[in-house]
């Protein structure tokens, strides 16, 4: 890493960004992809119209609908399991919720059957990287029939069929369709982090649920940090007992979740973090650091890396894994490898002395000295060693999988050298970017896309990225979903699928499904509001929540007073507001009707002007409520500074309608007003002030007719 002064360290949730210039170039880059996302609709494959996310690979739409009623049944032919049993158990009964049928599992001498269902085969008892997915969903007026070579082609299947039913004038139905699908990527993954703040295991299951949804198929679990040791050891059982605050999951309860995620296609791959990032491990054994401590599990802790020229490190690092890898049976073992700062070796007498003996000049060769006798202990236990892009050295075997947060030039640079990898940078879902930005990243663009063929066949995919700093089980469903989705798309679907009115008119139609599953992206955020305001009308907060949005980037970080504190409430409106505004999005959307009909087009100016009308009338009905409670008293100014904007989009809407342009002092005092309500308050954005913009420069003077 580079730690020269001459450089600003960005923090990255587990990751330092080692130049402003590289935080800047991917901020720039982004959101150029995204801007040509926005114009790129000519070549965007929309599948007939079909409200399906992610996209399949081809969609033939065919003629009249297949009814959905209580006579639903399914027939199965080819391979039975109890597991392919359970999914169609799972099929019928979202089927039903998403019908208020009760409809029953059908599945014994049926002849003529609604839905016939066929694999060829079994799939493997522990799920593998690389397992045939496809499937075919052939549906006709008579019925439907879905054929995969194995049961997660069939899993798959049964969402997309899931995804297709409407309601119609005569009742339920599905439309008839010939679909042919697979995946782009083997590798579609999202990542959780329960060490900063503990996610309990139902809303992790609820969460495994919609990845099911959308078809990603690894749920990558980063297990500990330095604030919390999230699992049960018993052969270290110090490791729980003073590391994890009481919150960690048993080896009982990790069973039945893999378990779980397995029915459902997922695979669970763990993430024991070292040798950094260690300080509630040495919570319980200060004896494995570099450093003398003391070691608790407190904000503001001491740096925390584990001593690589101790004999007893490894000791424990074989038992430790030994003991995980009975519980985590997927290939596939992530330790981490990020961030490791040199201090504590640094500052070690008998660690620099051994440095002088072996030859090593830096840091990174210790660490990489670290790193291939870990690899050999997880070869030992029959596990494939994963880590970030510190990892990356040429004396480690060709089987580690390198996950790049730093973009697809660092990815491509290990699938030159014979390393497979897969892209996190751009899906990193705590950025609370929109889902446009995450939509516009592939990992084949960039440096990958002039990659061999050999070379691109290492590129095993991407994983979305939850970091836990600022999310707790209250809101991490909003921080996840539906952005999730369009990363999971861009994963699965053809490079093809660019466009993002497309994009975000499906992405609706799951995030709604998302809610059927048990998900409370959407609604958790009106039972927040009410913990608030500790009042019953909470329509006027409702309001304003509605059209802000979290600091992007890691812009909150530098309001911190002092130390961050992971025990420190996040009840404020920043901890629940979504980090995408639909209601600002249709604004803009409506404006864009607008200005491009000529200023013409009444329904959108009706639209328009409606919205304004709410807003500026908003902040009188709000500021009753914000006084009465402590948690709100900081959002008065971003109340007024709603009305104010709402009031000069008014005025310049005005000046458009009667064909007069505004006064050029008013259009600078107003424009103005328009620089102050951008300025982030209570780490919150307000959304609708850019096309506020937009329209108060537009009544300068309407556009001449051609």
């Amino acid at each position: 890493m580079i730690q020269s002064q001459a450089y600003q360290q960005i923090r990255v949730d587990g990751h330092i960004l080692e130049a402003r210039t590289l935080f800047e170039n991917m901020r720039i880059g982004l959101a150029a992809s995204a801007a040509l996302l926005l114009t790129s609709h000519a070549t965007a494959q929309t599948g007939n119209g079909l409200n399906l996310m992610p996209m399949p690979t081809s969609v033939r739409s065919g003629a009249g609908r297949l009814s959905v009623d209580p006579s639903f049944s399914i027939a199965v032919t080819g391979f039975k399991d109890a597991a392919l049993e359970r999914a169609i158990g799972r099929f019928v009964a979202e089927l039903s919720r998403e019908t208020g049928m009760s409809l029953k599992q059908k599945t014994a001498g049926s002849e003529s059957p609604t839905l016939l269902i066929h694999a060829a085969h079994g799939r493997e008892s522990v799920q593998r990287l690389g397992e045939d997915e496809s499937y075919e969903l052939v549906i006709t007026e008579s019925g439907a029939k879905l054929t995969a070579p194995s049961p997660l082609g069939v899993l798959y299947g049964l969402q997309t069929f899931l995804l297709l039913v409407e309601t119609t004038a005569d009742g339920f139905s599905v439309p008839a369709a010939t679909i042919d699908d697979k995946p782009r990527f083997a590798w579609r993954g999202l990542l959780i982090d329960v060490g900063r703040h503990f996610i309990p295991l139902d809303i992790l299951k609820r969460n495994v649920d919609g990845m099911a949804a959308v078809k990603m198929n690894v749920l990558h679990l980063h297990l500990y940090d330095n604030e919390g040791f999230r699992i049960e050891s018993k052969r270290f059982p110090k490791l729980q007992e003073a590391g994890s605050d009481g919150l960690y999951y048993t080896q009982n309860e990790i069973r039945e979740f893999v378990a779980y995620a397995h029915d459902r296609g997922i695979r669970v791959v763990p993430e024991f973090e070292m040798p950094g990032h260690n300080r509630s491990l040495f919570a319980g054994y200060p004896e494995l650091a570099s450093g003398p401590g003391p070691y608790r599990v407190d904000p503001g802790g001491v740096d925390a890396v584990m001593d690589p020229t101790r004999a007893e490190t490894y000791k424990f690092i074989d038992e430790f894994i030994g003991e995980m890898a009975e519980l985590f049976p997927d290939e596939y073992f992530h330790i981490g490898g990020d961030e490791v700062s040199g201090s504590q070796w640094n500052a070690n007498p008998k660690i620099q002395a051994f440095m002088r003996s072996h030859g090593m000049k830096t840091n990174a060769d210790l660490q990489a000295y670290f790193n291939q006798r870990l690899q050999k202990i997880l070869s030992k236990h029959h596990k494939i060693m994963m880590g970030w892009d510190e990892v990356l050295h040429p004396d480690l075997p060709k089987t580690v999988v390198v996950q790049s947060w730093r973009g697809q030039q660092s990815l491509a640079t290990a699938a030159q050298q014979g390393y497979r990898g897969l892209l996190s940078f751009g899906y990193y879902l705590d950025l609370m970017w929109p889902a446009s930005q995450h939509y516009a990243v592939d990992p084949m663009s960039g440096a990958a896309a002039s990659l061999n063929p050999e070379e691109k066949s290492r590129i095993l995919g991407g994983e979305a990225c939850m970091w836990s700093e600022w999310v707790t089980p209250e809101n991490i469903d909003s921080r996840i979903w539906p952005r999730n989705a369009a990363i999971a798309e861009r994963l699965w679907s053809s490079p093809d699928m660019q466009d993002t009115s497309s994009m975000y008119r499906r992405l609706d139609k799951i995030s709604q499904r998302l809610e059927w599953l048990g998900l409370t992206h959407r609604s958790s955020l009106v039972l927040a509001l009410h913990r608030m305001a500790g009042a019953n009308d909470v329509s006027a907060l409702r309001t304003l929540a509605e059209v802000v949005e979290p600091v992007k980037d890691y812009a909150r970080w530098s309001s911190l007073k002092g130390v961050w504190d992971f025990r420190a409430p996040l009840n404020r409106l920043v901890d629940i507001a979504h980090p995408e505004s639909e209601q600002a999005r249709d604004f803009r959307d409506a404006l864009e009707t607008y200005t491009g009909s000529g200023y013409k087009d009444e329904a959108a100016e009706g639209k328009i002007r409606a919205r304004l009308i709410l807003w500026r009338d908003n902040d009188a009905k709000l500021h009753p409520v914000l006084e009465q409670s402590f948690l709100l008293k900081e959002l008065g100014s971003l109340s007024e500074d709603l009305s104010t904007l709402a009031s000069a989009g008014l005025l310049a809407l005005d000046y458009l309608d009667k064909s007069m342009p505004s006064p050029n002092s008013w259009r600078a005092q107003q424009l103005a007003l328009v620089e102050s309500a951008k300025t982030p308050k209570a780490n919150l954005l307000l959304m609708v002030a850019d096309p506020v913009q937009l329209l108060i420069e537009a009544s300068e003077g309407r556009k001449q007719e051609p």
